[in-house]
């Protein structure tokens, strides 16, 4: 990946213009490099849940930068300073940092992702520096870190996370939204009109904060529907999902009956 796409996409998203990007799980580097080339702004490579360890991410973020067309983001672990310094280094554009519950959580983040004097960041940029370059200032400017709003605290708590310097933008988790506005299972029925209430208010929170908000979707018709309601980047589905749909699909019509 090229300095200038980085910058561009940080620059897009800070600018709260629209973009569209995918989920990765599996450590399938060729895969990834494929999905990278379509013309997605960005694939997202989840470490958290995913199933993929850091070399896994290592290879995937190589494989999307080869693609020259997206850019690599990273849903890291934990909010720690080595998680997130390591995705860093490995050379993803962006974090999302998960179970962040208030302002001190997205604060801490931010500190992990950024160099001093914003940050404290260790220095080590390893590969990253290829591209972004090796001068802290830079990669504090191009650097992304958004904040994940997937809690009972975290939606309560909303509009102060969003007030934090140098947070980039928010992302939902909606699995993990509807069991905190009281659901039983992620996509539970009976909590809809809880769940497009937290929905609203998390994108409000956003805009009058003058930052991004993104959200993760289950296909791309729910992708494009979540843009239309104010949210300014939407990641579709995942790999694992993709494929297993696919996969059905082709099965089901083998062995139709005529």
């Amino acid at each position: 990946m090229t300095s200038e796409l980085a910058t561009e996409f940080a620059r897009k998203i800070r600018a709260r213009e629209q973009a569209v990007g995918y989920w990765a799980v599996l450590d399938a580097p060729v895969a990834t490099e494929r999905i990278g080339r379509l013309g997605y702004d960005y694939v997202a490579l989840d470490a958290q849940h995913g199933l993929l360890g850091y070399s896994g991410v290592l290879n995937g973020l190589m494989a999307i930068d080869a693609g020259h067309s997206a850019v690599g983001m990273v849903r890291v672990e934990a909010n720690d300073f080595t998680a997130i310094g390591k995705a860093l280094d490995a050379g993803a554009v962006g974090v999302i940092v998960p179970l962040i519950n208030n302002a001190a959580d997205a604060a801490a983040a931010v500190a992990a992702a950024k160099y001093p004097p914003m940050g404290g960041r260790s220095y080590g940029p390893m590969r990253s520096a290829l591209r972004i370059g090796p001068k802290p200032a830079d990669a504090n400017g191009t650097t992304l870190v958004l904040a994940m709003i997937e809690t009972p605290e975290g939606l309560a708590n909303v509009k102060e996370i969003c007030a934090t310097p140098g947070l980039d933008g928010i992302y939902v988790g909606p699995s993990d939204l509807t069991i905190a506005v009281g659901g039983a299972f992620p996509g539970d029925p009976q909590v809809e009109a809880e769940f497009n209430a937290a929905l609203e208010a998390i994108a409000e929170a956003a805009a009058s904060a003058g930052i991004a908000a993104g959200i993760h979707t289950a296909a791309g018709s729910v992708a494009h529907q979540r843009l239309q309601q104010g949210y300014t980047f939407t990641t579709i589905a995942s790999d694992l999902t993709h494929l297993e749909q696919i996969a059905k699909s082709h099965l089901d019509a083998a062995t139709k009956k005529d």
